[in-house]
């Protein structure tokens, strides 16, 4: 009886695996640019493996004789860069550091390969951006010059392997991913065929000589990263650095981790000769006087498990545009529209006919409803042109009936918000929104 002819389509998605008659620049499934490439042609038949003999150390144990010794975190010399990573970095591990061009991932890196040459630790740190003089000079500004510190500027995967074997380091830094290339793989640096190739030889190194590799990665323009999704899945770190242009600060933190939590976040400020770390970043997002002013109130935000005060500024006044203007930075739009109507229905503050201003100070981005309470109690402060008293902060999610809901860690920012000098806390425990006003504003 005939075999069936089987049926192939020349073109595969390295996404998601779709497949079609013809090439497409964009994938029809999972919408991505650049990632439909031509498969080959499908037999019909199935291959057997073979197994392998396996002896020696590769041979199963039972887990509770496994050494950990050798996969145990060792600091890097930053510690709020070894406190999103769990505690340092791990021998053998695959980190992939992401963000935004210019936010400071080559600094960061750089001062890391610094603070590990320190250490007595041999260091390769692979420029594919940059020449080593541009290097150096950054290194020189920021003090980050050690002989134990090696640079190489590659965008071969090969070379970049044999400066491994050359050099023979306890770190290795590859700026960029993106920008390596393999010669045995068709395509352009930065295509998914190349990334998956790239990251897939610098991990299994990594496994191999137990050597810690620190990745830079590309982010497009909706800010997830670049290349094939299997590239996250690859590696056993993802960490991203994030900061906005208009002030020094920076946050990185992690969104995978085989080795440790991924609710840390690390605190830096850049400065002009480098990366300065902010183990205590309380006093950045308060600008409060000796003088009371309306129009203020603090709450305490998480960054991941750390408590940062911060400071709402609203501002309140007449118009006479027929639409009234709702201004805000660095909260959610969406939010303070929705606690504008809070107040106005349930505490009787009339603001339709008011422009709005809300502001936070320091360029923190407040996402979580927990500074709902903060927000209403600045807004009302400048609608009555009435103070909060200085000793107060406020935490809580305002619901659409008025009340106050209890927020997640509420212990850990009370305590922090004692520590820096508030004598009393607004949450859930005061009941209502009416009645928080009262008690902040008197």
């Amino acid at each position: 009886m005939p075999r069936a002819a089987a049926t192939a389509s020349p073109y595969r998605c390295t996404e998601c695996g779709w497949t079609t008659a013809k090439w497409v620049g964009r994938c029809a499934e999972c919408q991505q640019w650049g990632t439909v490439v031509e498969a080959a042609e499908k037999t019909g038949f199935t291959r057997s493996v073979k197994p392998t003999v396996v002896l020696g150390d590769r041979i199963a144990k039972p887990i509770g004789e496994v050494e950990i010794e050798s996969a145990s975190h060792k600091q890097s010399g930053i510690a709020e860069f070894d406190r999103v990573l769990g505690g340092g970095v791990v021998p053998g591990a695959a980190i992939l550091l992401s963000g935004e061009p210019g936010v400071g991932k080559s600094t960061l890196l750089l001062e890391v390969a610094a603070r590990a040459a320190g250490t007595g630790a041999r260091v390769l740190y692979v420029t594919a951006e940059e020449s080593v003089g541009q290097v150096r000079m950054r290194a020189e500004r920021t003090g980050a010059l050690h002989p134990n510190l090696y640079l190489a500027a590659e965008t071969d995967l090969a070379t970049v392997l044999g400066q491994v074997d050359a050099v023979e380091p306890d770190l290795l830094i590859v700026d960029s991913v993106q920008t390596v290339s393999s010669g045995e793989i068709d395509g352009f640096a930065g295509g998914p065929s190349q990334v998956r190739e790239v990251a897939s030889s610098l991990i299994r190194l990594a496994k191999q000589r137990n050597l810690p590799v620190l990745l830079v990665g590309h982010v497009t323009k909706d800010g997830s990263i670049a290349g094939p999704r299997l590239l996250e899945h690859l590696v056993d770190v993802v960490c991203t650095f994030e900061g906005d242009r208009q002030t020094s600060l920076r946050f990185i933190r992690a969104l995978k981790n085989r080795f440790g939590p991924v609710d840390e976040v690390g605190c830096f400020e850049m400065a002009s000769d480098g990366i300065v770390e902010v183990p205590d970043p309380s006093g950045l997002f308060l600008s409060r006087g000796d003088k009371a002013v309306s129009g203020t109130c603090v709450t305490v935000a998480m960054e991941g498990r750390r408590a940062l005060p911060v400071e709402v500024q609203a501002l309140v006044v007449g118009t006479s545009a027929p639409q009234p203007r709702r201004v805000v930075s660095g909260v959610d739009s969406s939010r303070v529209a929705m606690v504008l109507a809070v107040l106005e229905r349930r505490a009787g503050i009339k603001l339709s006919t008011l422009d709005v201003y809300v502001s936070t100070v320091g360029g923190v981005r407040l996402t979580e409803p927990g500074a709902d309470l903060a927000i209403a109690l600045a807004i009302a402060s400048a609608a009555k042109d009435q103070p909060v008293g200085h000793d107060v902060v406020a935490v809580g999610e305002l619901s659409l009936a008025g009340e106050i809901r209890p927020v997640s860690m509420a212990k850990q920012r009370a305590t922090e918000a004692k520590r820096l000098g508030f004598r009393r806390v607004l949450d859930h425990s005061t009941e209502s929104a009416r009645s928080a006003l009262k008690a902040a504003l008197g």
